[in-house]
């Protein structure tokens, strides 16, 4: 039996720790669109080529582009026992189009798991982390207080910053705009009985065996 899958979350929710999970505990690939992209690129593939085009000029790639590259890599020998889709579909126009794929491919979808966790948690988890400024070592509000307060464990230093990446204005401005994109997914995915939500505040082990317990029965 095939397990065909799609990982959602927000960023800071934890996706990556649960991909390496799933991954390692059900054998299937994990296809990011990332990888595939660069793969695609870099094996000169008619799809490839067609995206450094526009990745070259700075510009998005068009759908059917996206589309055509990650049909080619669904239809590899090794996702026919299964596969994680991570990163696509992006819009319900993706998703309207994985839908044809998959169909065409023979390779339907089993089941969409959308790890959810509060976005102020996530704000709190994302822009927790600061930096020693004398020796660059990594702390966390949350994870990783130095042993010692404002005295970095590493070097002894007192002053410390924080990336603007990391700040928490910028972080929220990142997460509004995936919650915008996120949303009408998870919509589209609930109303086609595809969707599981799992509760990704929780302890790591434990957001592992929830997912286990909705995958298992698909294997």
């Amino acid at each position: 039996m095939s397990m065909n899958l799609i990982l959602m979350g927000l960023p800071g929710a934890g996706k990556g720790t649960q991909a390496e999970s799933i991954i390692k505990n059900y054998g299937i690939p994990h296809i990011s669109t990332g990888d595939i992209f660069r793969a695609a690129i870099k094996n000169q593939t008619e799809m490839g080529l067609k995206a450094k085009q526009y990745i070259d000029k700075g510009n998005l790639v068009p759908d059917d582009v996206t589309c055509g590259i990650v049909k080619d890599r669904l239809s590899k020998d090794d996702t026919k026992e299964g596969y994680m889709l991570d990163g696509f579909p992006r819009t319900i126009d993706q998703a309207n189009a994985l839908q044809e794929i998959c169909k065409e491919l023979g390779r339907p979808l089993d089941a969409v798991i959308n790890i959810d966790v509060d976005p102020k948690v996530l704000v709190d988890r994302l822009s927790g982390r600061f930096i020693c400024k004398d020796c660059g070592a990594t702390y966390h509000k949350l994870y990783k207080m130095p042993k010692v307060e404002n005295t970095c464990d590493i070097c002894g230093g007192h002053e410390f910053y924080q990336r603007s990446d990391d700040k928490p204005e910028t972080v929220k401005n990142r997460l509004d705009v995936n919650i915008k994109m996120n949303t009408p997914l998870v919509d589209f995915y609930k109303e086609r009985n595809l969707l599981f939500t799992v509760d990704g505040s929780q302890d790591i082990d434990d957001v592992t065996k929830d997912i286990d317990k909705i995958l298992k029965d698909f294997k």
